[in-house]
Formats: structure tokens, C-alpha cells, sequence
């Protein structure tokens, strides 16, 4: 009986098929082999963080309807591309200067209270710009206004919203909970646009808007449910606030990984995202396409980005660092390819890959740079990390130059070029980047 399980009475139990109710008939338990589990969701387990991301997807479904319907309305209004520039201009600035201040906001007071006034104000908004096109009393500078508001807001609520989700989930899936952050941005950049611009052709601008507000104001009641978490143990008030953001870039100088992440995250932000606001050029001039193909172009990268924010919440804590470098040479490989084809059938299945490679960067990058800052910096270093939506009219602005003297494919190329020799570089020189895990 070496090798045969018995029961109390010493007879032994049957193997093979009918084993197991012949188990359960004598009350003894057996442990059955599972399967693999599917952990693309874990993170949504955690009621809390169920909350948080389901209120992400109203949110941000508001804000891709808004980009949308705020670009049409005020074309309509003014006819000037230079208006619309300058609106653009409205959201940037505050992104630029704000966001530094905003990190030590979040490190010092209740981050869900932070969220939870930023969306107040951000829905109310949305409702009060509904009225005035409902009434006919909008005007350009109104939507300037309600730019730049929505600019601040968001950078006071970001910092908080991304430094709230390690306290809701823990460490262990934060880098899922990063990723399927990431998918949801991008299901919101698939859909919400399209539906957007169907309300407005069908039943007005001023309706489009009303709904930004509901989406908006939904969220804020999924956020009301979170629990409060505290503030890190910071200083809250000791000291000013120039001193708490000296003492954030001191802690990311002194974690040399931190700085790495961050200049990486600047120089994926400067090479490959000017791409997006350049992709007309391609459409138009190479591709000899019309708008309709344009959005099919950009779906497909949604789709891609979905895809990719997917496989990084599965992956686990494994390899994340060169997953981080090996998803950043994707975007520039991207790029020349882009550059090199100048095919559309082709360039559709290569903006597949361009997704893939933006959705993975950023999913693993803000995840480490969250991961690597004590919790009582998180704020100030995810506001760090936003500068790079402030700086990127930087970049947009002279490849848009370039583009009208050297051609798309031209800046295009040379920007995959640069970006896949800068992770070389990191690639053969940061050797605790490549073992980060």
C-alpha cells in the first residue's frame, strides 16, 4: 500500500477513473489540478480599484468627446485654424506650469478628495459650455477659458489619480492595474469619438456637451465610493510648496532609476507622439486617402493599444524592464516603417504595431516610475512625469515645420531613428533597467 491511498478502515481507495467520488463518498478531500487562471483582470477584483477604473471610462470617455466636439464647435464658430491652435495652446499651458505644484498637492491631502473636486468642477463645466451653445451665447473665448480650467484640473486630479491606485491595490498588481488603465483609455479613444461626432451632426454640439457632464459627473459618484487613504505620511503644510518640489526632483536625482524612467518617458513623448498630429500629411499627401481612411488609421492604433495594454496586464512582474525598452524600439521601428511604405494597406497593419509599442511604453513606464518613488513622493513624481504632455507642443510644433520643407516620411523616419538609437543606448548602458523586474 506504498503507492495507494487508504481509508479509516485500511482498505485502499480506487485510482484512475471514479477516484474522485469514491473520495467524496468516504468525506476525504482531494486537492484536483487547475488549470491555468486568467489574470489579464486581476486588479478588478479589488472593489475598490472596480470603482476607480469604471469611473476612468466615464471620464475619459468625456474628455475624447470633448477634444472632439470643442475642435468642431469652434471651427464652426470662428472658421480659423489659428483660433483653433490657440485653444489647443489653452490646455497646454496649464499643463506645463501647474502640474509640479499638483504633485505636492497629492502627496500632501486625501487624493480622493483631490479627484473628487476635480471632477466636480470639470462636470460643471461641461454642463455650463452645454448651456451657453444651448443659448446661443457661446463664444471662442469662452472654450479658452473652459481650456485652460480644464488643464489645471487635470493637473491637480492625475497625480492624484495615479498615486491613489498602489494604496488601492498594492504592489503586487500594480503593474495590472497600470495596464488595464491603459486599455481602458484606449476602448475610450475608439469609441467615444465616433459617438461624439454622431450627436453632434444628429442633435446638436450643446448635446454632446450635456452628456460630457453626465459621463463626468457619473464618475464622480463611482469615486465617492472609494475609501480615504491618507496622505503618505508627508509633511501636509510644514513646509512651502517650492521646498516639497525641490525635495521631489531631490528624491528622483537621488534614485538614479527614477531619472532613467522619466528621460525615457520624455524622449518616447518628443519622438513618437508628433507622429498622431502629423498622420493628416500621410493621409492626404502619400496615402492619397480621405478622412474616413484617416479613421480607420487611427482605430487601428486604439485597437493596437488595446492589445498591448492587455498583454502587459497579463505579464505579470517579470522582465518588465526590457519589456519597457523592447515596447519603446517597437514605437520607433514603427515609425520607419511608416516612413519607408508609403503604402496605406500596409500602414494600417503597421499602426497595429505602433499601438502595441505606445500602449506597453507607457503602461510599463508609469508603473515602474509609481513602483521605484517612496510613497510619500508618488504625486510629485507622476507630476514629473506629466511635464511630458506639457512639452510635447515642443516637438509637435518644429516636426510640424519640418514636415512642410522635408517631407512626412523624412521627419517621421528620422524620429523612429532616434528613438530606437536612444534605447540602444539604454539598452547596453542601464543594466539595472534591463534586470528590473
Amino acid at each position: 500500500m506504498s503507492h495507494a491511498a487508504a481509508d479509516g478502515a485500511g482498505k485502499p481507495l480506487p485510482s484512475g477513473r471514479g477516484a474522485t467520488s469514491s473520495a467524496l463518498r468516504t468525506g476525504i478531500s482531494v486537492r484536483l489540478p487547475r488549470g491555468p487562471r486568467l489574470t489579464t483582470f486581476d486588479s478588478l477584483s479589488n472593489r475598490n480599484f472596480l470603482f476607480l477604473w469604471v469611473g476612468m471610462l466615464f471620464l475619459m470617455a468625456g474628455t475624447q468627446m470633448q477634444m472632439l466636439a470643442q475642435s468642431y464647435l469652434v471651427y464652426d464658430i470662428t472658421g480659423s485654424a489659428s483660433v483653433l491652435g490657440i485653444i489647443n495652446l489653452g490646455i497646454a499651458v496649464p499643463m506645463l506650469t501647474i502640474p509640479l505644484f499638483g504633485g505636492v498637492v497629492a502627496d500632501r491631502f486625501e487624493k480622493k478628495t483631490i479627484i473628487q473636486v476635480a471632477q466636480i468642477v470639470a462636470g460643471c463645466l461641461s454642463l455650463v459650455i452645454g448651456l451657453a451653445i444651448d443659448f446661443e451665447v457661446i463664444a471662442w473665448q469662452h472654450l479658452l477659458i473652459s481650456s485652460m480650467v480644464t488643464g489645471g484640473l487635470w493637473a491637480f486630479m492625475m497625480p492624484a489619480r495615479q498615486a491613489i491606485i498602489p494604496q488601492l491595490v498594492g504592489p503586487e498588481k500594480l503593474t495590472n492595474a497600470m495596464a488595464l488603465n491603459a486599455a481602458g483609455i484606449s476602448a475610450t479613444t475608439m469609441a467615444a469619438p465616433a459617438l461624439a461626432g454622431g450627436i453632434y451632426a444628429l442633435v446638436g454640439p450643446w448635446n454632446v456637451f450635456y452628456l460630457i457632464g453626465a459621463l463626468t459627473l457619473a464618475a464622480v459618484v463611482l469615486t465617492s465610493f472609494l475609501p480615504k487613504t491618507g496622505s503618505a505620511g508627508t509633511s501636509s503644510g510644514k513646509t512651502d510648496m517650492l521646498r516639497d518640489i525641490a525635495d521631489g526632483i531631490s528624491h528622483v536625482w537621488q534614485r538614479r532609476i527614477l531619472l532613467v524612467l522619466l528621460l525615457m518617458g520624455l524622449a518616447a513623448t518628443m519622438l513618437a507622439m508628433p507622429f498622431r498630429f502629423i498622420l493628416p500629411v500621410f493621409v492626404v499627401d502619400i496615402y492619397r486617402q480621405g478622412p474616413d481612411s484617416m479613421g480607420l488609421l487611427v482605430g487601428l492604433m486604439g485597437m493596437g493599444s488595446m492589445f498591448g495594454s492587455l498583454y502587459v496586464a497579463s505579464m505579470g512582474q517579470r522582465y518588465r524592464g526590457m519589456g519597457l525598452i523592447i515596447a519603446t524600439i517597437m514605437s520607433g521601428v514603427g515609425l520607419v516603417l511608416i516612413a519607408a511604405i508609403p503604402v496605406y494597406n500596409i500602414a494600417a497593419v503597421i499602426m497595429v504595431l505602433l499601438g502595441i509599442g505606445d500602449s506597453g511604453r507607457q503602461a510599463l513606464n508609469q508603473t515602474l516610475i509609481i513602483e521605484k518613488a517612496n510613497p510619500e513622493y508618488r504625486g510629485r513624481i507622476m507630476s514629473l512625469f506629466m511635464l511630458n504632455y506639457g512639452l510635447m507642443p515642443l516637438s509637435i510644433t518644429p516636426a510640424g515645420f519640418l514636415t512642410d520643407y522635408l517631407g512626412g516620411q523624412t521627419v517621421i523616419g528620422f524620429m523612429g531613428f532616434a528613438l530606437i538609437a536612444i534605447m540602444i543606448v539604454v539598452l547596453l548602458t542601464q543594466g539595472r533597467l534591463r534586470r528590473l523586474s
